[in-house]
């Protein structure tokens, strides 16, 4: 069953661009593409744990600041050594000017 929260505003981020959230106790990474689409992912890196909020946006791939592991934040698929394992992503939507995620 969805559990949509709301997460920030459609504006507080800007294109090519990601933020953190946190809800109960887990750390979230908010993303907006450069055609506007808003994308969620878990919070660290599945490396080393890293928070991925501290890394670049290059289009649709968010680089971790700590060993420059790559994944794809539409899908969530690693995109090459030293990261393995995918990044679990979540569905997002924007209403009314807010963006919200399922954190289900």
């Amino acid at each position: 069953m969805a559990q949509w929260i709301a997460a920030c505003g459609a504006d507080d981020i800007d294109p090519e661009d990601v933020i953190p959230f946190e809800y109960d106790g887990r750390a979230y990474a908010i993303y907006r593409s450069p055609d506007d689409a808003y994308y969620a992912t878990d919070g660290h890196c599945t490396h080393e744990q890293t928070l991925l909020c501290d890394g670049l946006v290059m289009g649709a791939v968010i680089e971790c600041p700590k060993r420059n592991g790559r994944f794809d934040y539409t899908s969530g698929k690693a995109l090459g050594a030293p990261v393995l394992a995918d990044v679990r992503t979540y569905p997002a939507k924007v209403i009314d000017g807010t963006v919200y995620i399922d954190v289900a």
